[in-house]
């Protein structure tokens, strides 16, 4: 009797347990692993350097875990996947799902193809706890309030999500020839070392994100709820980028957690528990709302009447407005890939209200930045904080920096970490240094303009600039 052969489209799972996919085909007979870099994907999509560097040190542990079976290319998936199944004589193909919407319509027409062919064809849910499809209003509707979405739609009347696998019992390859070309060819590995800040941060892999994982559960779920908005605490759970290239799961997640606090009731690991679950309602909107990618959620700010500004807006990115924990917050993501979640909501808010810029502007930079730019995350949370999200901070409610720091880094640590030039200012005046005698600056070896730059902005101004501005649209 022949034994089948399965192709494995490797993507955004790249981990060797909990992966339905990779189980599936190895019940089922031989397989070949393979990962294509997705030339087709829209340009504004196109990962970043930072994202780039990540995913070649996550495949490069896949394919040492795979035993150097895995075959790399680089194409077009709808092209290239019916060639691959004919070249290597498959039986039949498998993925994990993805939910961008251009690839659910390119995954469609691909499943359509290939089954026509002849091939058995089968994807599967890797990356969530809930489909989107399953969750829905009594209506049928989709949620666009978070909270009813969890507690009802998700924890009350969803199905239980399933319980993580282990990896296959036991991995079979084909003895296939090497038709793609090496993890190098791909070049996603930085030419010139910029990357050495982060390389000291992080492990990208699926070890990496066990340890990880195991390290938030054991020491730091059980103060989660007070130290997560704290940026100088290791508070939260920097499970982000693992999550976002599949390196674990939800499902390991979720399971990690209610399996060790089983019985027990904590308002942190709740907490944490419904931060997957914001994850779970960004992805439930992106394949609702699919236009989200590029259109404000609500209408209304289509007529919103944005600043260009871009002396501004590059003094953001480089983290130099004058506003020690903006600056702070802006470095942090230039040096490790990575910025504090309170933090990201307060540059938000700094960007798009106080400097009155298009939010795609700031969601592109993080784009181009983050370790975890994840499309679903990166634009609800950015359509969040601008307030034209669904479930948004009211547009009204505007972050004042100074505020910000003195209540959620009151030492000024996190500032002193990333703008030094600050650190021998007084706490009184680290998170507003233009404050501060001249005797006090001097003394703390600080020359505003100089050393460090004066605000770009009045805070109480530019905060009434930007009511006015939505007060513009709100009556129309």
């Amino acid at each position: 009797m022949t034994v089948p052969t399965t192709l494995v489209w490797f993507r955004q799972d790249l981990r060797v347990k909990d992966n339905p996919a990779l189980t599936a085909a190895s019940d089922n007979g031989k397989i070949i692993p393979i990962y294509i870099d997705d030339t087709s994907c829209p340009k504004k999509y196109q990962r970043g350097e930072a994202s780039n560097w990540w995913l070649h040190k996550s495949l490069y542990s896949l394919n040492e875990r795979l035993n150097g079976h895995m075959q790399f290319f680089q194409g077009d998936p709808a092209e290239l996947l019916p060639e691959l199944a004919k070249a290597f004589e498959c039986d039949g193909v498998v993925w994990n799902r993805c939910y961008e919407p251009w690839r659910i319509n390119r995954d469609q027409k691909l499943k359509k193809q290939l089954s026509d062919e002849g091939y058995n064809v089968t994807s599967f849910n890797g990356s969530l706890l809930w489909e989107p499809f399953e969750i829905s209003k009594k209506d049928g509707d989709p949620y666009k309030v978070f909270t009813p979405f969890y507690k009802k739609g998700c924890l009350q009347h969803g199905p239980n999500p399933r319980y993580p696998s282990g990896a296959p019992g036991r991995i079979t390859y084909q003895n296939a020839a090497d038709k793609g070309c090496s993890l190098d060819d791909l070049g996603l590995f930085p030419s010139i070392n910029w990357f050495e800040t982060i390389d000291k941060h992080w492990k990208p892999g699926e070890e990496g994100a066990a340890d990880r994982l195991q390290q938030f559960i054991n020491n730091e779920i059980e103060r989660y709820k007070s130290a997560r908005d704290e940026p100088a605490a290791q508070g939260t759970s920097c499970l982000s980028p693992h999550l976002h290239f599949g390196e674990l799961s939800p499902h390991q997640v979720w399971y990690a957690v209610k399996d060790k606090f089983e019985g027990q009731q904590s308002v942190h690991v709740d907490t944490f528990l419904s931060e997957i679950g914001w994850r779970e309602f960004n992805y439930h909107l992106l394949y609702h709302f699919p236009s989200m990618c590029h259109a404000n959620f609500n209408e209304k700010f289509d007529k919103f009447n944005w600043q260009t500004d871009v002396s501004s807006m590059h003094a953001w990115q480089q983290g130099k407005t004058g506003y020690p924990i903006v600056d702070a917050g802006m470095r942090e993501l230039w040096q490790t890939g990575f910025m504090h979640n309170r933090v990201r909501m307060i540059v938000g808010s700094f960007l798009v209200k106080n400097l009155l810029i298009d939010w795609r502007k700031g969601e592109q930079w993080f784009w181009d930045c983050l370790l975890d730019a994840d499309l679903a995350n990166n634009n609800a949370n950015w359509q969040w904080v601008a307030g034209c999200g669904a479930d948004a901070v009211p547009y009204f409610r505007i972050f004042n920096p100074v505020l910000q720091g003195e209540k959620f880094d009151k030492q000024g640590e996190y500032v002193r970490k990333y703008c030094p030039e600050l650190a021998d200012l007084p706490d009184k005046y680290i998170h507003q240094p233009w404050k501060a005698s001249e005797d006090t600056l001097k003394e703390a070896g600080v020359a505003l303009g100089k050393d460090y730059p004066e605000p770009i902005v009045d805070l109480k101004a530019s905060r009434q600039r930007a009511l006015d501005r939505y007060d513009q649209i709100k009556s129309s």
